[in-house]
């Protein structure tokens, strides 16, 4: 995708503040924070949606999950934290390429049952 932002990050033709990289997700922190912290877990491969998520690419949500639990507890987030994916423009997404924002450092509203 070449007007991705994320592909971008990921090919490194803009920089971000990187917090981990291995050869399937890579992480940094958001620009825009909700949170104190407010870490994007973006897989490499370019994944439009979690609509988009399938048995051939699947373990790369996994992948994006196994850097969300270290990187919750290199933060020290233990008391707990927040994983939000948005999926679609109604669903609020708005860059389209699969990522997790990984929210924590503070108490959250409870969100439906």
């Amino acid at each position: 995708m070449n007007d991705c932002l994320f592909c971008k990050i990921i090919n490194g033709e803009i920089t971000s503040d990187k917090i981990y990289e291995d050869e399937y997700v890579i992480a940094f922190h958001d620009i825009f924070p909700q949170a104190p912290v407010h870490i994007l877990i973006v897989p490499k491969e370019h994944i439009e949606s979690a609509a988009d998520i399938n048995t051939g690419n699947s373990y790369l949500t996994a992948k994006c999950f196994e850097v969300v639990s270290l990187i919750a507890k290199n933060e020290k987030l233990d008391t707990g934290f927040r994983v939000i994916t948005n999926s679609g423009k109604e669903g609020g997404q708005t860059i389209f390429h699969l990522h997790f924002h990984l929210l924590g450092g503070k108490t959250f509203d409870r969100v439906g049952d």
